[in-house]
C-alpha cells in the first residue's frame, strides 16, 4: 500500500532580497494510512513550514512531496486548491470559525465546499464522536474554547479526508480542554481510521500520537544527512 504522505529530499527556501532562508533542508518521511504522527520540535525548526507544504498551501522549492499519490510540486495552484478541498482537512491553533454561523453551519459548510453535497450520515457520526450534538445551534461566541476547537475538528473531518493536518491544535486551550481535544483526535484515529499529522512543540501533546517525528534546523533528525540545497529556486516572500 502506498503511503498517504511521502517526502523525498524536500526543500523549501524563502528569499528576502538576496538572502536565502532555508526552512526545510532535505526532509524525508512517510506516513501510512491510519497513522497518527506527531511532528515535534522547537519554534523555528521548520515544522509549520512542513505542514504548509504537505497541505498544498505553499509549493516546495525542490524534492518531492506526494499526498495520496499526487505530486504537489507538479501541480498548479488550482490543482492544489482542489486537492485541499477534497483530500485534506486542517485544524489550526486559531479556530477560524465563521462567527455568523452556528456550529451546525460551520461543520456543514465544509461538505458543501468539498462539492459532494451534504452527507447526513457522516455529519451525524462526526458530531456524535466529538460530543457536539447538544451545541449545534450555538454560534462560536456562545461556545467555550474547547467546544470551538471541537467544531473546528469536526469541520476538518466531516468530509472524510485522506489526511488531517493539525497545527498546535491545543495552543489556545487550558490543560483540561487540551486533554479532551487530544482524546477526541485519538478517538477519530482509532474509530474512523483517520490519518493524522499533528505539529507541536509540546512533548506531552506529542505523546498522544502513535509515532513522534523530531525536527531540528529544517530537517527530521533521521534525515540529517541531506543533499546540497537546490541551485535554482523561485523568488518567494517569507510569510508573516
Amino acid at each position: 500500500m502506498e503511503p498517504v504522505v511521502q517526502c523525498v529530499d524536500l526543500w523549501k527556501i524563502y528569499h528576502t532580497g538576496k538572502v536565502e532562508v532555508p526552512a526545510l533542508r532535505g526532509v524525508n518521511m512517510e506516513v501510512r494510512e491510519g497513522e497518527f504522527v506527531a511532528i515535534m520540535g522547537p519554534s523555528g525548526c521548520g515544522k509549520s513550514t512542513l505542514l504548509y507544504v504537505l497541505g498544498g498551501l505553499t509549493p516546495p522549492s525542490s524534492g518531492r512531496v506526494l499526498v495520496d499519490g499526487n505530486d504537489l510540486g507538479e501541480m498548479s495552484d488550482g490543482e492544489r486548491t482542489l486537492l485541499r478541498r477534497r483530500k485534506i482537512g486542517f485544524v489550526f491553533q486559531r479556530f477560524n470559525l465563521l462567527p455568523t454561523l452556528t456550529a451546525y453551519g460551520n461543520i456543514a459548510i465544509a461538505q458543501h465546499i468539498q462539492g459532494d453535497g451534504f452527507d447526513p450520515h457522516r455529519f451525524e457520526l462526526t458530531v456524535e464522536l466529538l460530543g457536539l450534538k447538544e451545541r449545534l445551534h450555538h454560534r462560536p461566541g456562545e461556545l467555550s474554547g474547547g467546544e470551538q476547537q471541537r467544531v473546528a475538528i469536526a469541520r476538518a473531518v466531516v468530509t472524510d479526508p485522506k489526511l488531517v493536518l493539525a497545527d498546535e491544535p491545543t495552543g489556545n486551550l487550558d490543560s483540561q480542554n487540551s486533554e479532551a481535544v487530544l482524546a477526541m483526535l485519538k478517538e477519530l484515529n482509532s474509530e474512523l481510521g483517520q490519518t493524522l499529522i499533528l505539529i507541536t512543540h509540546n512533548p506531552e501533546v506529542a505523546a498522544h500520537a502513535d509515532r513522534i517525528l523530531h525536527m531540528r534546523d529544517g530537517c527530521t533528525l533521521d534525515s540529517a544527512a541531506h543533499s546540497a540545497p537546490p541551485q535554482h529556486t523561485h523568488e518567494l516572500i517569507i510569510p508573516e
